[in-house]
């Protein structure tokens, strides 16, 4: 639909609809089927309306309403910015996954590249309080499925989402924040300044107009628009009550693959993913994993939607191999003790105390302990968790 003057009253009605209290994407759908375009939905009776969606709704409809009113010129101006642009389920850039599900929004507020939109996409989404190495993780799977072609879709949530938005940036592919709130109105307020990288280099999406602050409900269904716009799901690290569990579960109720990150079986934000694989989620180690699994699927859609010329790294970015393995040539005495899960300081003692009786290790005590873990934790190959135990992470 264009942004300028031309077509500003066809948009209008799309948002009188769409602003309308009570009249959801559900509703919606249905006076579309029955009546056809937003003009004709306007033009029908009360009673015409009121048969198929109630007499209240169809009063809040057809009466005026200062505020709907105003949100509509709001949003009309908004559009006429560069880069902002409404995408109503008529517009030949609103996304065709979306279409697919039971309950596409019928405006869209994008900024940004919408023809992000158009090309294979997947979700990375996870914990808000993530460790570093899920963190790590997360960059990294996105740094390198971007670089194969792949829209990197999440939430701009603190933790794996801002790790996934970040990775994929500068990546081909790009990526797609879905938002709980208004295109203007970013939350948390500490990535505003991610999100104005996205809105320049990707594309900032949502059902909400500018000027919605957060609210209750608006991210449970926030999550139902990153798994329909996706050809599936990863999770990197996840509580089992989390919002990624609810965005993993709707989009394989769509038919949309699942894939999950294992982790410790000790720690708590590897056992919502564990419970995923239970379910039938595709265990992840590599990136080679998750484009085996989508296949031809990525293959056609990056045919038909060439990738544009490739944008330099930032000199900071230097994502780890998602296809590595444990690095064998660290013979760290404390990292052989600490192996792969968590462990608290005291219990990492008694192990290389064990290990210098086995005559494996120099001596140590604590003082000394804790200032190798310090080192170490300085040099990014240990990680402090908030229990207070330490985690190794990949190197």
């Amino acid at each position: 639909m264009p942004a300028g003057p031309d077509g500003r009253a066809e948009r209008a009605s799309w948002l009188r609809i769409a602003l309308t209290p009570g009249i959801g994407p559900v509703a919606t759908a249905g006076l579309l089927a029955r009546f056809g375009l937003p003009e004709d939905i306007l033009g029908a009776s009360h009673a015409a309306l009121a048969a198929l969606i109630g007499a209240r709704r169809a009063s809040a409809l057809l009466q005026p309403d200062p505020d709907r009113d105003h949100a509509i010129q709001a949003s009309l101006a908004w559009s006429e910015q560069p880069g902002c642009r409404l995408l109503t389920l008529i517009d030949r850039d609103y996304p065709e996954r979306l279409l697919q599900t039971a309950d596409p929004p019928p405006v869209l507020w994008a900024q940004g590249r919408v023809d992000r939109l158009a090309r294979p996409t997947l979700a990375i989404v996870g914990s808000r309080a993530a460790t570093r190495g899920g963190i790590a993780d997360a960059q990294a799977f996105a740094h390198c499925l971007g670089e194969r072609g792949l829209t990197i879709v999440s939430g701009l949530a603190l933790g794996i989402d801002a790790a996934a938005h970040r990775g994929a940036l500068d990546t081909p592919g790009g990526t797609v924040a879905v938002l709980g709130t208004g295109t203007d109105r970013i939350y948390p307020r500490q990535q505003a300044g991610l999100a104005a990288r996205i809105a320049e280099q990707g594309l900032l999406l949502s059902e909400l107009p500018p000027g919605t602050e957060p609210r209750p409900g608006a991210f449970p269904r926030r999550n139902r628009l990153i798994a329909g716009l996706s050809l599936g799901v990863l999770v990197v690290e996840a509580a089992l009550r989390s919002g990624s569990l609810i965005t993993a579960r709707l989009a394989a109720d769509i038919g949309r693959d699942v894939f999950a990150m294992p982790g410790s079986i000790h720690s708590p934000t590897a056992r919502g993913c564990h419970e995923l694989i239970r379910q039938g989620a595709r265990l992840v180690e590599s990136a080679d994993d998750i484009l085996a699994e989508l296949g031809d699927r990525v293959t056609a859609s990056v045919a038909a939607h060439p990738l544009p010329a490739r944008t330099a790294n930032p000199p900071d970015t230097n994502p780890p191999d998602t296809n590595r393995t444990p690095s064998a040539d660290t013979h760290d005495p404390v990292l052989d003790a600490l192996g792969w899960d968590p462990v608290d300081a005291q219990t990492l003692l008694e192990r290389l105390q064990q290990d210098r009786r086995g005559a494996r290790g120099p001596a140590t005590g604590a003082p000394e302990l804790l200032e190798r873990l310090v080192a170490l934790e300085l040099s990014g190959a240990v990680e402090r968790l908030s229990d207070g135990r330490f985690k190794r992470l990949f190197k």
